[in-house]
């Protein structure tokens, strides 16, 4: 076998996952677990021990170097590795990265991302690894180029000339629970219905990317909708669903002057990249679908490159 040149860790919250990788971002193995930051440092010899076990099941050299990121550098994680500031680039990661002291190999925790300008405060961690990763650079000059990642808080990344150069968060997969569950539009959501109604979406998308004021007001049509005409009433959940990824689209239309004048890219899968997609097409916008695991793998490769040679 090859000897590897690095192990890569993406660390998140509620998930692990390792690669052992050739200097040339060859795959030599893999491995896959639930030890994220929430629960490792309570499993058997902490971080330390997910990582060490990981590595054991895929016959690591036992120096071999491990480069991390994701929330195993946020204060509650392994450690914790200070924000950097943007504008970022691999460089900056390399260069802020931290080694874990009294480890038994190298292992170095990349930073996440921070911006402070002009008040629009925002972090990032994780993602910026992912996101420098796509080697996207600038292609229509000073407009730059933009990348969406959806999920519970789905993050808008502008890249220029290859820099993370500003970032904007929508909560939006925590403002559907908080609604879902825990308003008056739960009496109309239906536990275990996963159905996705594409045009009620697409409607819902369109109303509020051209409507944003009016959010809040459509929101409780939904309800109403349900009471007076229950056998017409658009589905629910993917009215709902399709109101706040417009309320996104119409947010992130705002912050980076529009949408039309980008390319974007779409870094998702399952049924978020299905409602995405749908939502884009909704509103005759492009944008090119990216695959993350290989971005974050590449970031880190990239990472590893600087910070081990």
């Amino acid at each position: 076998m090859t000897r590897p040149f690095a192990g890569l860790a993406d660390w998140g919250t509620t998930s692990f996952r390792l690669w052992l990788v050739g200097e040339d971002g060859t795959v030599l193995g893999e491995r896959r677990g639930g030890e994220g930051m929430a629960t490792a440092a309570g499993e058997p010899g902490g971080f330390a021990g997910v990582l060490g076990r990981h590595l054991s099941a895929l016959d690591a050299p036992a120096d071999l170097p491990v480069v991390a990121c994701g929330m195993v550098g946020a204060k509650q994680g392994w450690v914790e590795a200070p924000y950097v500031e943007t504008p970022a680039d691999p460089d900056t990661l390399a260069a802020g990265a931290v080694r874990v002291p009294g480890a038994d190999r190298p292992v170095f925790i990349l930073p996440g991302v921070c911006q402070r300008a002009e008040g629009r405060f925002d972090v990032m961690r994780g993602e910026e690894t992912q996101i420098l990763g796509l080697q996207a650079s600038s292609r229509q000059g000073e407009s730059g180029e933009l990348v969406c990642l959806p999920g519970t808080h789905s993050k808008w990344v502008m890249l220029e000339e290859g820099r993370l150069s500003g970032f904007a968060t929508f909560v939006t997969g925590d403002l559907f629970a908080a609604i879902a569950g825990h308003t008056i539009l739960r009496h109309s959501m239906t536990p275990g219905d996963e159905r996705f109604d594409v045009p009620a979406f697409g409607r819902a998308v369109r109303t509020a990317f051209e409507h944003p004021a009016e959010f809040s007001s459509w929101l409780f049509a939904i309800r109403a909708g349900g009471l007076l005409s229950p056998d017409d009433a658009p589905h629910a959940a993917s009215t709902l669903s399709g109101l706040l990824i417009g309320l996104e689209l119409a947010g992130a239309a705002t912050r980076f002057g529009g949408l039309d004048g980008h390319t974007v890219r779409l870094v998702a899968s399952g049924p978020l990249a299905e409602r995405y997609r749908a939502a884009f097409t909704t509103l005759g916008l492009d944008a090119i679908e990216a695959d993350g695991e290989a971005a974050v793998r590449r970031g880190l490769l990239a990472a590893a490159g600087k910070i081990l040679t």
